[in-house]
């Protein structure tokens, strides 16, 4: 089965969470919204740490390399079947200078026409609740989690 990790960079602003959240790029994704969007976060190869996946793929998908204190999540189990795990981390990133990493796909599929595109086409920073719709449904339980840890801290 196949793992995922990624990072759920937040940010406070007036007593509010912010969470920073990513749209997939390509046709596929091109006309969905709501439970579409993710944490950045790349598939983990065998023997490969997950944080450090974690990492590059923020990388990969933002053009940001990200530093701090990383809080690990309860991993969850998305509706394919793909185990993801993600690390919180409090931080700001300033949307308009980021870009994604491209690659190429088939498409229509069986169709042997490649096309490239990005991986990420959007990024956005989303407010506790609409993030809540905007993320995969499996996803959410981060927000959940990360909140339930920020409010038994302060």
């Amino acid at each position: 089965m196949k793992t995922s990790a990624g990072i759920l960079l937040f940010k406070r602003e007036k007593n509010k969470l912010y969470y920073f959240l990513v749209h997939p790029g390509g046709p596929f994704w091109k006309n969905k919204d709501t439970g579409a969007w993710s944490v950045p976060k790349g598939e983990v190869q065998p023997d490969e740490d997950p944080l450090d996946r974690a990492l590059t793929e923020f990388k990969e998908e933002t053009g940001q390399v990200i530093k701090g204190k990383f809080t690990a999540l309860t991993p969850v189990k998305q509706k394919g079947g793909k185990t993801v795990y993600a690390w919180a981390m409090e931080g700001d990133i300033e949307l308009s200078g980021l870009y994604s990493n491209t690659l190429r796909i088939e498409w229509p599929p069986r169709s042997s026409k490649m096309i490239e595109i990005p991986e990420v086409d959007q990024w956005e920073w989303f407010e506790s609740e609409e993030a809540q719709k905007r993320i995969n449904p499996a996803q959410a339980a981060f927000i959940t989690e990360l909140e339930e840890l920020v409010n038994t801290q302060e």
